[in-house]
């Protein structure tokens, strides 16, 4: 982890606890030790947002969503827009999720439009790349994990690149248990820097802030985060108990 990028730690709590649930694990959160100088995100089911937020307003804590729609309004049963989602008190958006991938048919095309529809209304998001099991196999991690990141970030200027979040998530480590070593998780790190070197320049590729996704628990977040590449943690399973999360977001 750089000295110069502030870590950032994000639950996304996914299609887990009721409202108030959700709101009596944000209230235990905020009542607990948390350590300085790190960036701290709550990203519950939408029913939860307003009962999250309510606990976490007056705190560094901040509220997150795990997608929005690209347009602002209009006749899309089931979807959630960006105003909708800030009206809640949301600062943050998590955009292709590997699951959103797997399950729903995101592609890189609706990542961009998201994104650009993130930024435009003032939500930073955060952004998921990763390849699967059978790609990591095959050799095809950096190609998938370019794809995902030239495709998805298309089009975006410098000044809009610095209010993104990267998450580099493995997705054959994801709820599996499996989680990439240290080594092999930073290493795609740096290459995702190298890409965005290549994209723009090497002062934002040093500047943007890459998460790690995969698996993380209070058992490998130490060395995790000791690498010079990864600035934090989306963190899924581990974040639903409030000792567990709060053990990662106080790593050493």
């Amino acid at each position: 982890m750089s000295q110069q990028r502030t870590p950032i730690i994000a639950g996304n709590w996914k299609m887990n606890k009721t409202a108030s649930e959700a709101a009596e694990l944000a209230k235990t959160l905020v009542q607990l030790d948390r350590k300085p100088n790190r960036e701290i995100l709550l990203c519950p089911a939408f029913t939860a947002l307003p009962a999250v937020y309510a606990h976490i307003k007056d705190t560094e804590i901040q509220l997150g969503a795990q997608n929005l729609h690209w347009e602002k309004r209009g006749a899309y049963t089931g979807e959630i827009s960006a105003e909708m989602l800030i009206d809640c008190g949301c600062t943050y958006v998590i955009i292709g999720h590997s699951e959103r991938r797997q399950y729903f048919g995101e592609t890189n095309e609706t990542v961009n439009k998201r994104i650009n529809a993130a930024l435009n209304a003032g939500l930073k998001p955060i952004v998921c790349v990763g390849e699967s099991l059978t790609e990591r196999e095959s050799g095809q991690t950096e190609q998938v994990v370019a794809d995902h990141i030239r495709g998805g970030l298309a089009g975006l200027s410098e000044a809009q690149l610095a209010h993104v979040v990267i998450a580099y998530e493995p997705v054959w480590a994801i709820g599996t248990g499996k989680t990439a070593t240290p080594d092999q998780a930073n290493a795609v790190h740096a290459y995702i820097r190298q890409i965005l070197t290549d994209m723009y320049n090497s002062a934002v590729a040093q500047t943007i802030r890459i998460q790690y996704g995969g698996s993380v628990k209070p058992t490998n977040v130490n060395e995790l985060m000791a690498q010079p590449d990864i600035d934090g943690a989306l963190v899924g399973g581990a974040s639903l108990e409030a000792e567990s999360f709060i053990n990662i977001i106080n790593f050493e």
